[in-house]
């Protein structure tokens, strides 16, 4: 009898957690539906019925309009070629950072390390007039290099490779010096390879962070030509186009914005499941 009454509370208490568990997920979900919902609408039938995640009827007028009758190729263009450059710029040179800051001993070290801590306190609003002095200084405001720059080493990139370095063996990297291996040898032939879970975290990381970025580039450019993608559906939310809401082609843009980063996550994501993983069996 105890046991069936054990059995009862076990199966009520996961029913329970499974029913909190689907409704937050609703919750979570029911957004992206009404995104995509709206985005097949006709105009009048969108803003008569936004909540509403069945189009009736369904339209690809939202789509055809931002293909032909916005710059959203021009910033996709722009976004993809960014992102890829920025990211495989972080890969390398957070990476050498960290090396350097796990392995390499030299005066001021802990007070480096200390001040990357530091940045990553500062809120980034706080930079926005000082990075616009800088750029504009330098003579490289409103230009592809001011896009890029300023962003191809980020604090958080550097402190997650130094954790990681950090945690491989320097056994490892003796046996490479006494086969005669040189310092940055010995990092890019030996010890980056074995960073691969760390480095897949911070390539999901970068590229979502790049893709995404918005206040740089408020800051860095102000020419349409060289908007990204973020900064180009802020100008459309913003009204641009004219009258009306538009909901159809605005949500239609946001939701072709999110394909990249969703494709990018679901083809990394057993790398980075696995690589963290790795990394709590190490710890």
């Amino acid at each position: 009898m105890a046991r069936d009454t054990t059995s009862g509370r076990t199966l009520a208490s996961s029913f329970v957690g499974y029913f909190v568990l689907i409704f937050f997920a609703l919750v979570f979900l029911y957004p992206f539906v009404i995104q995509i919902g709206n985005s097949f609408k006709t105009e009048s039938d969108a803003a008569a019925n936004p909540l509403s995640p069945i189009p009736d009827p369904v339209s690809t007028g939202g789509y055809e309009r931002i293909f032909l009758g916005t710059d959203l190729p021009l910033w996709l263009g722009n976004s993809i070629w960014i992102t890829i450059v920025v990211t495989l710029a972080r890969l390398l040179l957070n990476s050498m950072a960290g090396y350097a800051l796990a392995r390499l001993r030299f005066r001021g070290r802990a007070g480096l390390f200390s001040a990357i801590l530091a940045i990553l306190a500062v809120p980034g609003v706080v930079l926005f007039i000082p990075k616009f002095l800088v750029l504009n200084q330098l003579g490289i405001y409103n230009s592809y290099i001011a896009l890029i720059l300023p962003v191809i080493v980020d604090a958080g990139g550097v402190f997650i490779m130094k954790q990681f370095f950090e945690s491989i063996p320097v056994s490892v990297e003796e046996a490479a010096r006494i086969d005669g291996a040189g310092v940055f040898r010995t990092f890019w032939s030996v010890v980056l390879p074995m960073a691969r879970p760390a480095l897949i975290t911070l390539t999901i990381i970068s590229f979502q962070a790049t893709w995404n970025e918005f206040p740089h580039s408020l800051v860095s450019v102000q020419d349409p030509a060289l908007f990204t993608l973020p900064r180009g559906l802020a100008d459309l939310v913003s009204g641009s186009l004219g009258v009306g809401t538009q909901y159809p082609l605005k949500l239609g843009a946001a939701l072709l914005a999110t394909i990249p980063v969703a494709i990018i996550f679901v083809v990394f994501q057993r790398y980075f499941v696995r690589g963290a993983n790795e990394g709590s069996d190490k710890g």
